[in-house]
């Protein structure tokens, strides 16, 4: 929770945040008969939309999932070989500004907009709280990235 003020008062209030993570497709490495970028990153988006849908995240409630956007290709910088991204557009509460951290520290973020509150208070204390899970979640995702590149 985070703190507002309403009127003379300071209360505590959830966050409401939308994302947007795209997820990515590559070649598979099949000559013939292999599934397109895009084939393969709508298939990514549909494994992670269900493991959202049906897996509880520890303060996080969500509250809306939305896959209309339309897959888009690039070319990767390094390879020169087609991408597929497969956006899809969350909106979720949060407990608190760690939980939304931890929710959207992901190889796939692209986009946050912060829906409520308005605005938000943090006093010291919170701001630390804040540092620290921020600092936790890049130690994760460099440990993320280091299997990554181990296997492949």
């Amino acid at each position: 929770m985070v703190k507002v003020k309403v009127g003379d008062d300071i209360v505590l209030h959830n966050l409401k945040v939308r994302v947007r993570f795209d997820y990515k497709g590559t070649r598979m490495g099949r000559l013939f008969g292999g599934k397109s970028v895009e084939q393969v990153a709508e298939e990514v988006r549909e494994e992670k939309v269900a493991l959202l849908r049906n897996v509880p995240v520890q303060g996080v409630t969500i509250e809306d999932i939305e896959m209309s956007n339309d897959v888009y290709t690039v070319t990767d910088e390094f390879t020169g070989q087609p991408v597929a991204f497969a956006p899809v557009t969350i909106t979720f509460s949060a407990d608190s500004l760690d939980d939304a951290i931890r929710f959207a520290m992901k190889e796939e973020f692209r986009k946050v907009e912060v829906l409520e509150p308005e605005q938000a208070f943090l006093n010291r204390f919170d701001i630390e709280r804040l540092l620290f899970a921020i600092n936790e979640q890049l130690k994760e995702f460099k440990v993320y990235l280091e299997r990554k590149f181990e296997k492949g």
